[in-house]
C-alpha cells in the first residue's frame, strides 16, 4: 500500500455541532482535538509506506485510533466499530458523520508497520514533542522510575509439555510449507503420537514414565533435526523459525550419550536468562522476584513528578524479565538527553542503585540520582561487628590500603568486575594477617589474609556521600516523591491491563507499553486542563482517625 499524504483540514461543522451538543461538559477526545490538533501528521509515517500501490488509511488517524485502543481495552473489532458509531471519535478524527470509517484489519496492519520500521517508540516521542512546545514539559526538573512484571501471551509449560509443544509446533509449520518432504521423511508411528494438541494428551502420572515419555519426544525430535540438516534436504529448512526454536530447544534441554538422547539435570541446563520457556514466544524468559515468579518481560516507566507541570511518562523501556534494573539506567539517560529531557533530579528505588550508573548519570548528563545506596552484605556487617570495608583507610594516590590494625596492603590490582565495571582488589600480606590477634573480626579466608574490592575514587568518594545524605530527613523528604510512580504502574496495570502482553515478542510487547504510556498521558492531559488536582496518597482509616 502507498501513502498519499493529504492536508488536514478542520473537524467538520456537522460533526462539530453534533459532538459539542453531545458533549456539553467536554469529552476527552474532543479536548484533545480542540486543544492539540490532529497531533500525528501522515510524513511521519512515510517511511513504512511504498510509493506506489493502493492509497492507503491516514496513518495519523490509525495512530489516534491505537490510543483510543489502549485507553479503552479495545480489540480492533471493537475499535474499529466505535470509529464508525461514536461522535467523538469522529471528532477527533476529523471525520464526516457518515464516513464509514475502515476495516478492522488495518489496525494490525498498521502495528506490523511500526514494528517492521522499528519506530514503536514515535508515538510516545511526538506526542511529547508537540506537549514540549505548548510549554508543559520541559527537561532538568524531577523525574522517576519504576519497573513491574509482565506476563507473556503463552502458558506456563512443564519441560515435557515444552519439548512437546516444540516438537508439534515444528511439525505443523514443516507440513505446511514443505509436506511432501515432511511425509517422505516421518516415521509412520508418529502418526498416533503426534496426531493431537499436546494439551489433550494424557499425560503420564509417574515420574519414570514422564521421562520416557520425555526421552522419546527427544529422540523424534533429534530424527527430525537430523532429516532436515541431512545434505540432501533443501537448505531453506534451516531458516524456518519453527525449525530454529527446535534445534535450540533440544540443545538446551537434551544431550546426547553414546547414541541415546538424556535430559539435562539441574547444574547442566542453561541459566533462566537464554532458555526458552514457549515455542510461540521465544523471547518471553522465567524470572523470580520476592515471591512473584513469571514467563515474560519487564518495562520501566518514567514519568515527570514536578508540582508546577502535569505528570507525563517521559520513556518506556520493555526488557527481558531476567535484565535487572540497573542495566537500563545508562540508556534510559542516553534517550532522555536525545529528546531534551534530561532531569535534573531522577528519583528511583534501591533496585537501580549502583555506583557505576551514579557517576556516569552525573558527569555525563549533570544528573542526581535520588536513590537509597545498597546496605553491605559482607558477613562482618550482618554479624554487626567486625572490620567492614569503611574501618579501612585508603589512600589513593600512592595507591595503598591501611586495616585498622596499621598494616599496610601488599598490593593494588585495578580491574573489571563481571558486568565490565573498573574495580580495585587490594591484598594484604599473610606475615600480617595470619599472626593478627583481630584476624577472627576480619577475614575468614583459608589464606588467613585479608582482601578488599573497592571503586575507582570517584565512586567511592560518590557513594560514601550519597550514604551520608541518607542519614538526613531532607533525603527522605525529596525521596518520598519517588512513591507517587507507583500510582503509574498501577494505573497502568489494573486500568489499562498492561500486565498481560496482548502480543507475542518483545517488539510487540512493546508497542503495547508505549500505546498504554500515551493514553496514561492523554488522561492526565486532560485532568491539566481541567486543572484536575493531583491525588493524594491514600491513608487507611485507622491513620485518618488517629491524625485528627
Amino acid at each position: 500500500m502507498s501513502l498519499q499524504a493529504e492536508p488536514i483540514f478542520d473537524v467538520p461543522e456537522l460533526t462539530a455541532q453534533i459532538a459539542r451538543a453531545a458533549f456539553p461538559k467536554g469529552n476527552i477526545y474532543v479536548q484533545l482535538r480542540d486543544e492539540l490538533g490532529s497531533l500525528y501528521e501522515d510524513k511521519l509515517f512515510a517511511e513504512l509506506y511504498a510509493h506506489d500501490g493502493q492509497p492507503a488509511i491516514s496513518p495519523w488517524r490509525l495512530a489516534l485510533v491505537t490510543m483510543v485502543q489502549f485507553a479503552e481495552n479495545l480489540p480492533d473489532r471493537q475499535a474499529a466499530d466505535a470509529v464508525r458509531s461514536r461522535i467523538d471519535l469522529k471528532y477527533l478524527l476529523g471525520m464526516e458523520l457518515t464516513d464509514p470509517g475502515f476495516d478492522y484489519s488495518v489496525l494490525c496492519e498498521f502495528r506490523a508497520r511500526l514494528v517492521a520500521g522499528d519506530v514503536v517508540s514515535l508515538l510516545l516521542d511526538h506526542l511529547l514533542e508537540v506537549v514540549k512546545e505548548k510549554g508543559l514539559l520541559k527537561g532538568r526538573g524531577q523525574q522517576r522510575t519504576d519497573s513491574t512484571h509482565i506476563l507473556a501471551a503463552v502458558r506456563d509449560l512443564s519441560r515435557l509439555e515444552l519439548v512437546g509443544k516444540t516438537l508439534l509446533h515444528a511439525l505443523n509449520n514443516l507440513a505446511v510449507v514443505s509436506p511432501q518432504w515432511l511425509k517422505a521423511v516421518a516415521p509412520v508411528d508418529w502418526l498416533e503420537r503426534y496426531n493431537k494438541r499436546w494439551e489433550e494428551y494424557q499425560l503420564p502420572k509417574t515420574k519414570g514414565k514422564r521421562y520416557e515419555l520425555g526421552a522419546q519426544v527427544g529422540q523424534d525430535g533429534f530424527f527430525l533435526l537430523q532429516a532436515i540438516y541431512a545434505a540432501e534436504s533443501p537448505t531453506w529448512l534451516l531458516e524456518i523459525p519453527a525449525v530454529q526454536t527446535l534445534r535450540q530447544v533440544w540443545i538446551q534441554n537434551f544431550y546426547e550419550e553414546e547414541g541415546q538422547l538424556h535430559w539435562r539435570l539441574a547444574g547442566n541446563i542453561p541459566p533462566a536468562a537464554k532458555s526458552i520457556c514457549s515455542p510461540f514466544d521465544t523471547q518471553a524468559r522465567y524470572s523470580i522476584k520476592r515471591q512473584t515468579e513469571w514467563v515474560g518481560y519487564k518495562v520501566h516507566l518514567t514519568e515527570s513528578c514536578g508540582a508546577e507541570e502535569p505528570h507525563l511518562i517521559t520513556h518506556v523501556i520493555t526488557t527481558a524479565a531476567t535484565e535487572q534494573d540497573t542495566e537500563v539506567v545508562d540508556d534510559l539517560h542516553a534517550t532522555l538527553a536525545e529528546k531534551e529531557l534530561t532531569p535534573g533530579e531522577h528519583l528511583v528505588d534501591m533496585g537501580y542503585s549502583d555506583s557505576y550508573s551514579l557517576v556516569n548519570a552525573y558527569q555525563k548528563y549533570d544528573i542526581e540520582m535520588v536513590v537509597p545506596m545498597r546496605t553491605d552484605h559482607s558477613w562482618q556487617q550482618r554479624a554487626g561487628q567486625g572490620y567492614g570495608l569503611y574501618h579501612f583507610h585508603i589512600d589513593w594516590e600512592a595507591q595503598q590500603a591501611t586495616c585498622p590494625q596499621g598494616k599496610a596492603s601488599a598490593s593494588w590490582v585495578s580491574g573489571h568486575d563481571t558486568k565490565g565495571n573498573p574495580r580495585v582488589e587490594v591484598m594484604f600480606n599473610t606475615s600480617d594477617c595470619a599472626p593478627c590477634q583481630a584476624r577472627s573480626l576480619c577475614t575468614k579466608s583459608k589464606r588467613k589474609r585479608r582482601k578488599i574490592t573497592i571503586r575507582p575514587q570517584e565512586q567511592a568518594d560518590l557513594l560514601q556521600s550519597v550514604r551520608a545524605a541518607q542519614q538526613t530527613e531532607d533525603f527522605w523528604s525529596r525521596y518520598a516523591t519517588r512513591a507517587g510512580v507507583e500510582g503509574t504502574i498501577s494505573q497502568a496495570v489494573v486500568a489499562l491491563n498492561m500486565r498481560r502482553s496482548r502480543y507475542r515478542g518483545l517488539t510487540k510487547t512493546h508497542l503495547q507499553h508505549v500505546a498504554t504510556a500515551v493514553a496514561i498521558n492523554i488522561k492526565r492531559l486532560r485532568d491539566w486542563w481541567n486543572e484536575h488536582p493531583f491525588s493524594k496518597t491514600k491513608s487507611s482509616r485507622f491513620a485518618l482517625l488517629m491524625a485528627t
